[in-house]
């Protein structure tokens, strides 16, 4: 899609991001994945919306939590995608809290859940998936089995003698 709108050259120069190829001044490759890094940093960050809209309606809370994600979230995802390997039932977790979430939002109208008890539910979900992956440890991965038909290798020495 980026080469449909924008002149791209050829070949990056190392670190530079507008180089002049045939007479025109063109994008590098490295310009190009600039934009994708910073397109999905806006991308996680409109999602937050969401979520801090469950918790606060206060203008200022919602602004400096999405100008906090913008800055920080690049960072934040490779940790929690590290802990994610770690804590197996994180996944589960995150998926209870944007459901109570959803449910929170979709209630207000009609109920209005205070801030603590949701604050309380985030912290205890994502406390009792950490215990549990601790409690519970992934099983190790079960090696696959050949594919249909092919018998397994044999022995180098049961191949030298037959």
């Amino acid at each position: 899609m980026s080469r449909r709108l924008l002149p791209v050259a050829r070949q990056g120069e190392g670190s530079r991001f507008f180089i002049t190829e045939d007479g025109r001044r063109k994008v590098t490759p490295l310009f190009i994945v600039l934009m994708v890094v910073e397109a999905t940093d806006l991308l996680f960050a409109m999602d937050s919306i969401p979520a801090v809209l469950g918790i606060s309606k206060d203008a200022f809370i919602i602004y400096t939590s999405n100008v906090c994600a913008i800055l920080g979230l690049r960072s934040l995802f490779f940790v929690v995608s590290s802990l994610m390997e770690k804590f197996h039932l994180l996944k589960i977790a995150l998926g209870v809290i944007l459901g109570f979430v959803g449910v929170k939002m979709l209630l207000e109208y009609f109920y209005k859940i205070p801030i603590g008890v949701s604050l309380a539910v985030i912290a205890g979900c994502l406390v009792a998936a950490v215990v549990a992956s601790l409690v519970f440890p992934k099983p190790p991965e079960v090696a696959q089995a050949p594919e249909a038909g092919k018998q397994p290798e044999a022995p180098a020495r049961e191949q030298e003698r037959g």
